[in-house]
């Protein structure tokens, strides 16, 4: 390892992937990244045997040269990094929520093809469904009670490192909109109030 590697900065600003020479820290650092997907200094320390300061200034020259990028954290002062991800494709919102629902529809066919082949404890699942007449500030409400049940869990999908012992990925879903009319409801129902024609006698 030469003084470069720990302390000379680019010459230039760098494109992204372009300039950085290839170094074992750093090709240990993007290994981790793509195996467990998010890591701070001190989680890639522990993991790969480095020192925290070593795999900090690294992971912050990958950064500088578009190889990763930060990750969302809910706060603390140490800094999450992952694999920089590409720019999303423009694109109406109700298609992304179509490929969102047919992603968990196939989740959910896989499961149910195979879940006698999962460890006996994760042989079961929670579903429930219900209807509720609620106004829409309730409707709300019951989405902020959601979020907030969810909210202790949410940091181990950014850092995988935190997730404890058996923990695995669980898909939780959950969709609150108003209950419509079918068409053929209104017709009847108009059929029954409406029309202003003569009964036959």
């Amino acid at each position: 390892m030469t003084e470069e590697d720990l302390t000379g900065p680019p010459r230039r600003s760098p494109q992204a992937g372009e300039g950085l020479r290839e170094h074992e820290v750093r090709t240990a650092l993007l290994e981790l990244l793509a195996e467990v997907g998010t890591v701070t200094a001190t989680e890639a320390a522990a993991r790969l045997g480095y020192s925290s300061g070593l795999c900090s200034f690294h992971l912050r020259q990958l950064a500088r040269h578009g190889r990763i990028e930060a990750a969302p954290h809910s706060g603390g002062r140490a800094r999450p990094w992952r694999l920089r991800r590409p720019a999303p494709a423009a694109g109406p919102a109700a298609d992304f929520g179509d490929l969102a629902r047919g992603l968990e529809d196939e989740s959910w066919r896989r499961w149910l093809g195979r879940r006698d082949q999962v460890p006996a404890e994760w042989r079961h699942d929670e579903a429930f469904s219900a209807v509720a007449y609620l106004t829409p500030e309730e409707m709300s409400r019951v989405a902020d009670v959601i979020r907030r049940a969810l909210a202790p869990y949410q940091d181990r999908e950014q850092r995988p490192l935190a997730r404890p012992e058996g923990a695995a990925p669980v898909a939780l879903i959950t969709r609150l909109f108003p209950l419509l009319p079918h068409p053929a409801d209104d017709a009847g129902r108009a059929g029954e109030t409406g029309g202003g024609g003569s009964r036959p006698d």
